[in-house]
């Protein structure tokens, strides 16, 4: 029986119910002997063999109807105990009043009170006990069974949770895992143990990895910090040790946690950092009763932001993008899992002139999110046309549409490709930035732009990239072996656009704290690692080369610009070069122009004259850049002569102090109005 019991295949019910019964029984004997000191004369002249004709059936129909035999006994668990007791205490009070009406109509004699009470005593105690003893003899059989296949595991934490998650491991019988070891940064835990497994020091885990031939570590609490956080997964991965985490104890499904949800660590993880802190008073502030315009709402940044929104009540969001599919989605989300209502969809182009009439003048936002862009720079690269007709045009159109409808704010979502861009995506974004901040000067709409790097999951991401690429076997496509990347997470980018909204008066460019860049290779390598593959061995890496207008290193501010610190830590103001909004937008409008035409050299030339900073590279494009130094080097070439306007000399003939001669000819001699070479 034990071994039927013991082994991995499901008792039928049968047979725990045969067995219930057969304590039933027993728990009625034991009662009448302990009551009446064993004395099998007394027993025999009391109601022995009524209470067996009351007792008994009562039992066996509570079993039937509480399903007490449907449980698997090697996993017993505390609710069944309680089942357990519950329904031997209900039929224990529905046999005292039988035996009292039986007695009362019938003049039978009754079960004495100590008997029934013995009796529910016995019944739940050998029950409950038999069900735990079994359980204890699984789990020690199938410890002794799978001990040599079983891998060694290292739970990070102390807490509840991590007892729960070592139970866990304990009971599935899909789990495979023995836990070795306890790990905590609190030192006060040391030499103490949970469960019967010790917990160690954090400094202890190397040594830990390597004597007890650990396999994986959990995370089944929270670390100090993401910094410490990452210190544990970067020795893990170091040694090839597999990381995992559980999920939060309000994600456990109902109230348990079970094996299937504890998950491999996330490349994302490693790339967090500590939580952004908000001036949420604030932000509500501005947020509060308003009604607020969000374009490119469909998309990861701008249906971040609506999500963002929600949480500081505002009186309306205007959700704006042209993709139908992903806003449908975005709608179910708003209405079934955040339980939010007050929001508009609309289907609109923001190069649409009639649409945004109509978006205005229905809805008069107070306040406008601009998230709409094109952002993928190889495609923009091969259609810088549709480059300017979205990113410049739509910006232009927006902006004047909230400054002739009275719009209060204007924050734009930029890019850190604006800045020195070599590409024709970064450059539209940093015209748009020229448009918006000359356009503050002369409006009362408040015009802010927020400049970041890469997001972590965002379409077009490398991160999903090479998580398909995994899957699929490899091999991993890096552009470059040194190119790197500044990476933010989407709720971390969202959370920052709207605290810079804040803090904005009008003109800023604000840029936020990227951290550290990320080599590109280091990831790649990093999440081979994370899903239980060798590099070289199970996946392979290949480098396809730089794409159009790619390049190596991605900058938040300009060489020339400089920074000013805010009232909040990760986001800075930075200085940049100011701009006539009438000489702007004369070149904009030009620009725009040549859309129509689809001469992309024309539209690149054009863009390279608002942007003096913009030098493509590895683009066709460049050749523009070399037309360009040509021409520079044919002003200077030695075989021209030059005139020069005439400065002016003081009363002795002599030049200025700051005039620079510094590119002329050491041997020929130079006099005021005449022709004269110039050095190369």
């Amino acid at each position: 029986m034990f071994k039927l019991l013991l082994s991995r295949m499901q008792t039928p019910r049968w047979v725990v119910f045969l067995i219930d019964t057969f304590i039933a029984i027993v728990a009625i004997t034991a009662s009448y002997l302990l009551r009446f000191n064993f004395d099998l004369t007394e027993i025999l002249q009391q109601s022995f063999l009524l209470a067996f004709a009351i007792i008994l059936p009562i039992r066996i129909i509570s079993f039937l109807i509480s399903k007490t035999y449907a449980g698997l006994v090697r996993y017993t668990s505390t609710s069944d105990a309680i089942r357990i007791s519950s329904t031997a205490i209900i039929g224990s009070v529905f046999a005292l009043c039988v035996s009292l009406l039986l007695s009362f109509v019938f003049d039978i004699q009754r079960i004495p009170f100590t008997i029934i009470i013995l009796d529910c005593i016995i019944t739940m105690t050998i029950m409950v006990i038999s069900r735990f003893v079994v359980k204890s003899l699984y789990l020690e059989h199938r410890t002794l069974d799978m001990d040599s296949t079983m891998e060694n595991v290292v739970i990070y934490g102390a807490s509840e949770s991590a007892l729960t998650t070592k139970r866990t491991l304990d009971r599935d019988a899909g789990s495979n895992y023995k836990v070795v070891a306890f790990i905590d940064y609190d030192n006060r835990l040391k030499g103490k143990s949970i469960d019967g497994v010790k917990i160690f020091k954090i400094s202890s885990l190397e040594e830990i990895i390597d004597t007890c031939n650990v396999k994986d570590l959990i995370f089944a609490s929270e670390c100090p910090s993401k910094s410490q956080k990452n210190e544990i997964i970067e020795l893990c991965l170091s040694k090839n040790i597999k990381v995992m985490y559980t999920p939060t104890v309000n994600k456990w499904i109902n109230g348990e946690l079970s094996f299937k949800q504890i998950k491999n660590i996330r490349i994302e993880d490693l790339l967090e950092r500590d939580p952004i802190h908000l001036e949420e008073d604030k932000i509500r502030m501005e947020i509060l009763n308003r009604t607020i315009l969000v374009t490119g709402a469909a998309g990861s940044i701008g249906s971040e932001i609506v999500r963002q929104l929600t949480r500081f009540n505002p009186k309306n969001i205007i959700v704006f993008d042209q993709a139908e599919s992903p806003l449908y989605d975005l709608e179910l989300e708003l209405r079934e899992k955040l339980n939010f209502e007050n929001f508009e969809i609309i289907i609109g182009d923001i190069t649409d002139k009639t649409r945004l009439t109509e978006t205005f003048e229905k809805f008069c936002p107070e306040i406008v999110y601009h998230a709409a862009a094109y952002k993928h720079v190889p495609m923009m690269e091969n259609n810088p046309s549709q480059a300017i007709s979205n990113n410049v045009k739509g910006t232009k159109f927006l902006a004047d549409f909230s400054v002739k409808y009275g719009v209060k704010k204007f924050v734009m979502v930029s890019t850190d490709k604006a800045v020195n861009p070599t590409n024709v995506m970064g450059c539209s974004k940093r015209i748009c930035e020229i448009y918006t901040q000359s356009l503050n000067k002369i409006s009362k709409t408040k015009f802010i732009t927020t400049r970041f790097g890469n997001v972590l999951g965002s379409n077009g991401s490398v991160i999903p990239r090479f998580k398909a690429q995994i899957e699929k076997g490899g091999p991993i496509t890096v552009t470059h072996p040194e190119i790197t990347r500044f990476f933010m997470t989407i709720p971390e980018a969202c959370q920052l656009v709207l605290q810079a909204g804040t803090l904005g008066n009008g003109g800023e460019i604000f840029v936020f704290d990227m951290g550290k860049s990320v080599k590109i290779i280091n990831l790649a390598k990093k999440m081979i690692k994370l899903s239980g593959l060798s590099l070289g061995k199970d996946i392979q890496i290949a480098y396809t080369g730089l794409r159009p207008g790619e390049k190596l290193y991605e900058e938040v501010l300009n060489d020339k610009e400089k920074t000013i610190s805010t009232t909040h830590s990760q986001i800075m103001i930075a200085k940049v070069r100011e701009y006539d909004f009438n000489q702007v937008s004369n070149q904009i409008d030009r620009l725009i122009s040549l859309v129509e035409s689809r001469d992309n050299m024309k539209i690149v030339s054009m863009m390279k004259r608002i942007v003096p900073e913009f030098k493509s590279e590895n683009s066709i494009y460049e050749e523009l850049d070399n037309v360009k130094k040509q021409e520079n080097s044919a002003e200077l070439s030695s075989n021209n002569d030059y005139e020069i306007k005439q400065p002016a000399i003081d009363e002795n003939g002599h030049l200025p102090q700051d005039f620079d001669t510094s590119i002329y000819t050491k041997n020929k001699s130079f006099q005021i109005g005449k022709k004269f070479s110039l050095l190369h």
